[in-house]
């Protein structure tokens, strides 16, 4: 991304070492995977918690849900739909 407002990040950083250094998406986004393996095994799936949107599609909102439920294996759902 070459037009990036200034101060913005154009690409993904991770951590190591206790310093942040650029990566690329795949390596980023594995990163991130492995964090959420390590906390479902050390503290279960109820340590998950989801926030949907309540102005977007119902589908989306299915989505979250479902996606909490059987990926994550958490019920700690909310779209804030009471509004």
């Amino acid at each position: 991304m070459t037009n990036a407002a200034k101060g913005r990040l154009a690409t993904p950083l991770v951590r190591k070492n206790g310093e942040l250094r650029p990566a690329g998406w795949d390596e980023a986004l594995d990163v991130a995977v492995d964090g959420f393996r390590r906390s479902l095994e050390k503290h279960g799936p109820e340590t998950f918690g989801i926030f949907s949107c309540s102005k977007t599609t119902n589908e989306l909102n299915f989505l979250a849900q479902k996606f909490a439920r059987v990926v994550i294996g958490s019920n700690n759902i909310d779209s804030c739909n009471r509004t």
